[in-house]
């Protein structure tokens, strides 16, 4: 199965790359990028070695809230009549093994929420859901990282799903997954939490995609979230997170203290 990733690697220089994972272990670098008409260059690096960054750079994160019916249970509601869509921040992404930065300052309760994320291929306005695949690259892994008490005590989600760091992508982009029964599983230190399987989406792929579009315009490496199934639950700074889902590979973050990072920011005097 084709998987695009996008790494930096001393072989290839310090600039970000797309390359093509191989079978025998090395990555073939491949111009300009996915989201276009793209041919190899040539060169070859060793997977080993590699730093794997984040597969795409989104505008903008589309997700489903309470698309899985046992989600919406554990959440204490029923699944919406309608896809529930919210937006993260592009500044939320990051690659497998960054950290997530927890804002203890802010929050006491932070979640995990193992996904299956749609990488979108091609400029999309009010598609049906008929026209609504033929406009995906392909699909990576996603950790809807959520503050669930600052979620659960406001209307708007934002500040509970905005912190930066909140939405890990990765490792790869697999360009022919059916995604229409994959497996998804999260483990939190090596704990399963979650264990679930698209086949139980209440909202498929092309319809999210399809109602995302009649609002907002898709571009080129934007990506959708599709929904987590249950067993979300907290995790601390000092724990790992890992994310698996058949025929994409693994996504694995360790969590930090915020407070003990420091801000790329102006620090006052």
């Amino acid at each position: 199965m084709p998987r695009i990733v996008r790494f930096v690697h001393a072989q290839t220089g310090p600039n970000p790359r797309y390359g093509v994972l191989e079978d025998d272990g090395h990555v073939s670098v491949i111009e300009p990028h996915p989201f276009t008409r793209f041919k190899p260059t040539g060169e070859r690096a060793p997977l080993e070695g590699l730093q794997l960054l984040a597969p795409v750079i989104p505008s903008k994160v589309i997700c489903a809230g309470k698309n899985y019916r046992d989600h919406a249970a554990e959440m204490g509601g029923d699944v919406p009549d309608e896809p529930l869509l919210f937006l993260k921040p592009s500044s939320s992404v990051i690659g497998p093994g960054e950290p997530i930065r927890v804002p203890t300052d802010m929050t006491d309760e932070v979640h995990h929420e193992g996904e299956l994320a749609v990488v979108i291929g091609a400029l999309m306005q009010r598609v049906t859901p008929e026209q609504a695949l033929q406009g995906v690259l392909g699909y990576t892994i996603a950790n809807d990282v959520t503050a669930r008490d600052l979620q659960q005590r406001e209307s708007q989600w934002f500040r509970g799903k905005a912190f930066d760091s909140f939405c890990p992508l990765g490792p790869a982009i697999a360009t022919d997954l059916d995604p229409t029964d994959v497996r998804i599983r999260c483990y939190v230190d090596d704990e399963l939490r979650q264990d679930g399987t698209t086949a139980d989406l209440v909202f498929g792929i092309a319809e999210l995609i399809s109602v995302a579009s009649q609002v907002t315009t898709l571009l080129p490496s934007d990506v959708i979230l599709t929904g987590t199934p249950a067993g979300v639950g907290p995790m601390r700074a000092g724990q790992r997170v890992r994310v698996e889902i058949d025929g994409i590979g693994v996504l694995d973050n360790p969590l930090v203290d915020r407070q003990a990072a420091p801000a790329n920011g102006h620090e006052p005097a």
